[in-house]
């Protein structure tokens, strides 16, 4: 059995380089004792071919394994409070980065033909929190990340203020744009966050994407 293993920040370091070959390993729990690193890392992360994978995930020849450490730097934060673009940024920003990209969504005027008011913002904190923190590792893997941040308002938002703010560094700006992209296509799709409407005239609840 071969597979090929990629290592991320402070693993890659650890090992002096970021892409290794391994022989004679059948399962995932195979794979940190055959790189002889010392202990495990606490929140370790595992992906096989560009998906996470359980320590029971048995190997195939010619896999890739992605070991993924728990994301340290950047912020996760789902706030009442108005958002701060420039310290979402200032979170993502590392030494190593060549490019740091950012996204930040604001509350139009006008949407659907209506005159909006303003938005109000709810969320699952404790479930959303935690799944942005999942978000990013799975970026950070993917795309070879140095740093995420991500941002979100729950309650009132007024036209014209940030409603969520995302940051992501990495060596190569390519990464960086392709990652920022993903976050908020993937954050309107999968995270448990929902808006309302105020319109004149009226008010709904808007579905996932929107």
């Amino acid at each position: 059995m071969h597979v090929t293993v990629r290592l991320f920040a402070g693993l890659r370091e650890l090992a002096g380089r970021a892409k290794l070959e391994l022989d004679d390993v059948e399962t995932i729990g195979d794979v940190w004792p055959a790189l002889g690193l010392g202990d495990e890392p606490a929140g370790l992360l595992y992906a096989v071919n560009r998906a996470y994978v359980e320590p029971g995930h048995a190997l195939r020849d010619g896999d890739e394994v992605a070991l993924i450490p728990p994301v340290s730097g950047g912020d996760f934060l789902i706030s009442a409070q108005p958002l701060d673009v420039a310290a979402v940024i200032a979170e993502a920003e590392d030494d190593e980065a060549g490019a740091v990209a950012s996204f930040v969504g604001t509350v139009r005027r006008h949407s659907r033909d209506r005159t909006v008011l303003y938005l109000e913002y709810e969320a699952f904190e404790e479930m959303a929190e935690p799944m942005l923190r999942s978000l990013a590792a799975e970026l950070t893997g993917k795309h070879g990340l140095s740093k995420v941040a991500i941002h979100h308002r729950v309650g009132r938002v007024e036209i014209g203020e940030p409603s969520v703010v995302i940051a992501v560094s990495a060596p190569h700006r390519a990464a960086a744009l392709d990652a920022c992209r993903e976050a908020i296509d993937t954050l309107k799709e999968t995270i448990p966050l929902w808006k309302k409407e105020f319109y004149e005239g009226g008010e709904e609840w808007l579905g996932r994407g929107s």
